[in-house]
């Protein structure tokens, strides 16, 4: 088998080999990312190929896989003449978190773990204890108080053991990392492991294929912890560098005002986030992330590609919800919250995609 590539720490430069069980940096403790540059394959070569992410296997960290659910390939549907919206919540288990989960149950496969742990507000833990029983490997996901019943009942079905963390989203963070130190844990981390970066891309590429090798102007997307956002800038410049795409779309960063430190950062033209900004009450719970680990790599990842920042109101969110449903697509609330944000002409005529990230079903409408 093909050796895993090493990770590093993007601030310090630190490496760590491809087969450590190591989560973070082990001197700054920051996230980790991939040292892997790989080249896409061709529009036509795609042609007949397997109709999941797998088919781009070129650009994938990972060798065959054994745990795929049929993940990927999910439609692209019109809202506008300049809006399309790529349905994301059609996943196995109804959220985009799945392109990153498989590569890293994969990953926690070929690692041998006694057990695997997560934390997450929901989406990512339901996808890593999907994948986890299907790779037959023990898991534990730190959620904290609060998280949708929905979400919680989703990640027991699947055979993981719930920890319920007495605080925010941060605390349960916390809790999982004091796990992932233990002797022989795997930490299936979306935020600081880079495989799950790895996974999410496969949305970009998706996008390209569909639209005959092309993207929209924008692309415009949810940011809490960034996975999604990074993984396209990701896949953006591997389409780019290999002379597949001969334009770079902008990256829209789109954020909850009530908890939107990335985007005070970007008013106050920071490169880091900027002191401790206001934390209030968000039916976005899924990008409501006081502190982001990834949040240089964010801020210049939107900065490069000419892109901006955008905050919804609470209102927006559930209007936003409302209209989708009228639709016929019945998502959940932050997975609302990029239609929010530009259905009232932001675009000025640029065309356009939004992800819609999370099934309705997960945590119900949101209401005032």
């Amino acid at each position: 088998m093909t050796p895993l590539p090493d990770r590093y720490c993007p601030t310090d430069g630190v490496r760590v080999p491809g087969d450590s069980l190591a989560w973070c940096c082990p001197t700054c403790r920051g996230p980790l990312d991939l040292d892997f540059s790989p080249t896409p394959a061709s529009l036509k070569s795609l042609t007949g190929r397997v109709n999941s992410l797998w088919r781009y296997a070129e650009t994938l960290p990972m060798p065959a896989p054994t745990l795929s659910l049929g993940e990927g390939r999910t439609p692209l549907v019109p809202l506008t003449d300049e809006v399309s919206a790529k349905l994301d919540f059609l996943m196995p288990t109804l959220s985009f978190k799945d392109r990153g989960a498989v590569l890293l149950a994969e990953l926690a496969l070929l690692s041998g773990p006694r057990r695997v742990v997560a934390d997450s507000s929901g989406n990512a833990g339901t996808s890593i204890a999907a994948y986890c029983a299907r790779a037959r490997l023990p898991c534990t996901v730190y959620v904290p108080l609060g998280t949708s019943a929905k979400k919680l009942e989703q990640i027991e079905a699947h055979g993981a053991r719930v920890e319920l963390v007495d605080g925010n989203r941060e605390a349960a963070g916390q809790a999982a990392q004091r796990a992932a130190d233990e002797p022989d844990t795997f930490y299936a981390s979306h935020v600081y492991n880079p495989y799950f970066l790895h996974g999410t891309k496969t949305y970009v590429h998706e996008l390209w294929e569909d639209l005959g090798g092309r993207l929209p102007e924008v692309l415009v997307l949810p940011v809490g912890n960034g996975t999604l956002l990074l993984g396209a800038a990701l896949a953006i410049a591997e389409l780019f560098g290999a002379g597949l795409l001969d334009r770079r779309p902008a990256l829209w960063a789109v954020q909850a005002a009530a908890v939107a430190p990335l985007a005070h950062a970007w008013a106050e033209g920071a490169e880091e986030l900027t002191g401790t900004t206001p934390v209030a009450p968000t039916h976005a719970e899924g990008i409501a992330i006081p502190r982001p680990p990834r949040a240089r790599q964010i801020l210049r990842a939107v900065r490069d590609s000419g892109g901006t920042f955008l905050t919804v109101t609470e209102d927006g969110i559930r209007h936003a919800q409302l209209d989708l449903a009228s639709r016929g697509l019945y998502v959940e609330s932050t997975g609302a919250a990029c239609w929010a944000a530009i259905r009232e002409d932001a675009l000025a005529g640029k065309s356009a995609v939004v992800p819609l990230c999370g099934a309705g079903l997960k945590s119900g409408l949101a209401h005032p």
